[in-house]
């Protein structure tokens, strides 16, 4: 498919890019207000290469006001320049987001960000952040203290991460998820969540990641509540992915306030979290419950690859090579040794390989880039029988992202950046419905 001026494709199950915003009484809540002007105010953290502003940008009713990319331990501040590049340099921070004193962060409507999935736990109190194990751990309460201190706090929250957050650590399943909702909910805020798997939506990247949605000024469910219907039909996710049907029964149960004591005792003894790939919590109370998705047929691997005189030769494995990639993306039952001498048995699965064109593809991972053998790296077949890897052009279309929208620094970074990003028509279609309740409420 060739590529047009601004990217690629925007979600092609998703109606045109802007709604018609509906006529508003004189008197608007300041986020209706601004849903009905087209611009409600997003605060990006942890931006990464922009997934997030450019799914809501696609979605027509938003504004990035403000946006922090910082890596630490690097000299060379990648992901930021490629932000800039793109994007300018105005309202964007590359700092330590630690090191950011919350009232240079403007007043906003939606704070987004896909934040590193560490260790969330409390060695102590809240107050004691230093405590939390992992260098990036503290990034959650960085959050934390950014929705803490404005006054004017957002009205939403929108993140991101892999899905195994709702069931780490693996010593006490579900704790750090637990810790967050009982921070968010401290804070005023209520939670929704979905594990979403970008393929079984239309989208051509089988990438599974949970998204969760926060709002403040919410009324706590009355006794009469039906999560099952709104997980179902009525939440932000259930309206932006509709095709869902339940397995299994509603599981309700509270959380404790006292976040020190909820990390140290949080669902101890248990080898399952209490947290399905859905649900909700308000007031302290979770409902959760098992959704699988009804899949959409869409884009699939073979949709986003290049035509064959755009593809350097650097890309095309070498015969000599193959072999290497044949072991490693194969079947194995072998004995193995350690450093130390210890011999022990080693057996895995075998992957397709080359990778099939009329599916989605798999996940793309960091270490998608270079030219060494790798079991995980995607492998196709070209036209002409020779086996090639992916460009950060089909890279960047797997995410649904601007073609090049990553050009301008090495490739190995720019598989890097694809790696760790999301699929930009999943945040679209949330958007959407965001920028549509803004208006209606």
């Amino acid at each position: 498919m060739a590529a047009s001026g601004h990217g690629w494709w925007p979600d092609p199950i998703l109606a045109p890019a802007h709604h018609a915003l509906k006529k508003q009484s004189k008197k608007k809540p300041a986020a209706r207000k601004q849903a009905a002007m087209g611009s409600l105010r997003v605060a990006e953290l942890f931006a990464g290469v922009g997934g997030f502003r450019i799914g809501l940008e696609r979605a027509g009713a938003f504004q990035v006001v403000w946006s922090n990319q910082w890596e630490p331990g690097r000299r060379k501040q990648h992901a930021s320049e490629v932000y800039t590049a793109r994007f300018g340099t105005e309202h964007h921070v590359c700092s330590d987001i630690a090191t950011v004193p919350t009232s240079d962060i403007p007043d906003h409507d939606l704070l987004v960000g896909g934040f590193p999935c560490q260790d969330y736990s409390v060695a102590s109190t809240l107050k004691n952040a230093k405590g939390l194990v992992g260098r990036k751990g503290v990034l959650w309460w960085q959050i934390h203290r950014i929705l803490d201190q404005k006054k004017h706090k957002p009205r939403w929250l929108l993140l991101e991460n892999v899905d195994r957050l709702l069931g780490s650590p693996a010593g006490q399943r579900g704790r750090d998820f637990a810790v967050m909702l009982a921070s968010l909910n401290a804070l005023g805020y209520t939670v929704e969540w979905r594990v979403i798997n970008a393929a079984e939506h239309g989208m051509p990247q089988r990438r599974r990641r949970v998204f969760i949605f926060g709002e403040r000024g919410v009324r706590m469910p009355g006794p009469r509540f039906d999560a099952h219907e709104y997980l179902l039909k009525e939440g932000l996710f259930a309206c932006a992915f509709p095709r869902a049907e339940a397995v299994g029964d509603i599981i309700r149960f509270p959380i404790v306030n006292d976040l020190a004591r909820l990390s140290r005792s949080f669902n101890q003894g248990t080898s399952r979290s209490p947290f399905q790939n859905a649900g909700y919590m308000s007031g302290g109370l979770v409902w959760t419950m098992r959704l699988k998705a009804v899949p959409t047929e869409g884009k699939v691997l073979g949709d986003v690859l290049v035509p064959p005189d755009q593809v350097a030769p650097a890309y095309f494995i070498p015969k000599r090579e193959l072999s290497k990639w044949k072991y490693l993306k194969g079947a194995k039952k072998e004995s193995r040794a350690t450093a130390n001498g210890h011999r022990y048995h080693y057996a895995e699965g075998a992957m397709v390989f080359p990778d099939a064109l009329d599916r989605p593809s798999r996940t793309i991972v960091t270490g998608e880039g270079g030219p060494g053998p790798s079991r995980f790296k995607h492998v196709v077949l070209a036209p002409d029988g020779r086996h090639r890897r992916l460009t950060p052009v089909e890279l960047e279309r797997l995410n649904m992202f601007p073609d090049d929208h990553t050009a301008g620094v090495p490739d190995n970074w720019r598989a890097f950046f694809m790696g760790n990003a999301l699929v930009t028509g999943v945040v679209e279609r949330l958007g959407r419905e965001l920028a549509r309740r803004a208006v209606d409420r």
